[in-house]
């Protein structure tokens, strides 16, 4: 395969075409009339066809120019394109935010029409999480991290105290379930988490649980499953709120544990004035009243 000749050759060939002029295609270049008159000459000699015509007044394309131009002018279009994908120009106004999905479409959507009517012109870009590694090595303004505190890491602050409950499909279980009529369900469990089956039947002093059923590796998919009369699902309680308020599911006996493990938020350093800095004031301000509800008789 023969070697491309460089990229200021194209260019200097496009946008001379583009004015009929190696004048304004050095004024739009930023380059001097001699350096894009020598470009132009290096790629007709390495092409071995002229692609001007050289005028006292302006330049013409040649046949073999006007074959040459559209697939140039295509190349730098998609390189154009291309880099504007990571211009850092407007970065002050994308807040870019990591979480787990199962935190954003509970906790965060529901929200977020408030937010972002207080923030107009804000965008926002959401990362998905799934590990604590993960977590903690992302390059976002603002993280949130499912963990212990020792798991969190250095400068996440916790954003509430959760405890889990099993949940499962309004039909699934009679009214008045008992312990053991869960146990007679399949069980669903979040792996990777230490708040299993196990750990919830020690602290709500009750019968050791049979072996799980279902090993999944999100609360999202946990509920979601849950929904479907799967079986019966231990979770967080406020990513089960949205569905136990609505009756998509239901908590059939009310026995929590505190979770060992909950959601933390982590911020890079900004200013006070900074959107991470007001998207962190607003979501502790929601979290809090949104656990004074779950609290309310």
């Amino acid at each position: 395969m023969s070697r491309l000749p460089p990229l200021a050759w194209f260019r200097a060939f496009e946008c001379a075409a583009r004015h009929l002029s190696f004048t304004a295609a050095a004024g739009e270049l930023s380059l001097t009339q001699s350096a894009v008159s020598q470009h132009v000459r290096a790629l007709e000699r390495r092409l071995g066809d002229p692609l001007f015509v050289r005028k006292p007044r302006g330049l013409d394309l040649t046949d073999a120019g006007r074959r040459l131009l559209p697939y140039v002018s295509g190349a730098i279009g998609e390189l154009t394109a291309a880099t504007e994908l990571f211009r850092p120009a407007r970065r002050e106004d994308l807040l870019t935010i990591a979480t787990r999905d199962s935190f954003a479409q509970a906790c965060l959507a529901p929200a977020l029409p408030r937010f972002s009517a207080a923030n107009p012109g804000l965008r926002i870009r959401f990362v998905s999480t799934l590990w604590a590694d993960n977590d903690l090595s992302t390059e976002a303004d603002l993280e949130i991290r499912l963990g212990t505190r020792e798991l969190a890491g250095a400068g996440a602050t916790r954003l509430f105290a959760d405890r889990v409950l099993p949940v499962c499909a309004p039909g699934l279980l009679p009214g008045r379930a008992t312990v053991a009529d869960l146990y007679a369900r399949p069980l669903i469990q979040a792996v990777g988490s230490s708040d299993t089956w196990d750990a919830w039947a020690k602290a709500v002093s009750a019968d050791p649980p049979p072996p799980v059923s279902w090993f999944v590796d999100s609360y999202g998919l946990a509920l979601e499953l849950a929904r479907q009369g799967c079986g019966v699902a231990l979770v967080s309680r406020f990513l089960a709120a949205a569905d136990v308020r609505a009756r998509t599911l239901r908590v059939p006996v009310d026995r929590s544990a505190a979770a060992r493990e909950t959601f933390y938020l982590a911020r890079r350093a900004g200013r006070p004035d900074s959107p991470a800095h007001r998207f962190e004031q607003w979501l502790r301000a929601e979290m809090e009243d949104m656990e004074r509800r779950l609290e309310a008789p």
